[in-house]
């Protein structure tokens, strides 16, 4: 019995030095950021497509794939498919540019918020809205 308990004393000693020493070792490493690229759509059906793009491969470029709601005008149905926002990137999983459409031009923050989620910013002059997008 004493051999068991001996056993086990020494076993919790070794995984309290090895435990802070792995945590240790895990907080250095950087952190592996998820692809912002992909589709994404918003609640009411309008997504985009993300790319990384730009001489470093850094920008973000989105191409408009899909339109609804009060934004489905046929002004700014004629953009469908095309790209309108490249935006070089100010932070891990943060975008900065402008988004331009059917004569209207913001400027748009994109953020990486998981994995799987997207937050697009867009601000002209003082108003900005923000909506949420999900990977497709």
């Amino acid at each position: 019995m004493q051999i068991l308990k001996t056993t086990l004393a020494i076993g919790i000693l070794c995984a309290a030095t090895v435990t802070p020493l792995f945590a240790q070792e895990q907080a250095a490493r950087p952190r592996q950021a998820a692809s912002p690229e992909g589709v994404f759509v918003d609640e009411w059906g309008t997504s985009f497509k993300f790319s990384l793009c730009g001489e470093d491969g850094t920008s973000l470029c989105g191409v408009l794939t899909n339109l609804e709601g009060r934004s489905a005008t046929e002004e700014n149905l004629a953009y469908v498919g095309r790209q309108v926002m490249q935006a070089p990137q100010v932070a891990p999983n943060e975008w900065k540019g402008s988004l331009e459409a059917g004569g209207i031009s913001a400027e748009a923050t994109v953020t990486q918020t998981s994995p799987n989620t997207i937050d697009i910013q867009g601000c002209r002059s003082i108003l900005c809205q923000t909506l949420t997008y999900t990977r497709m």
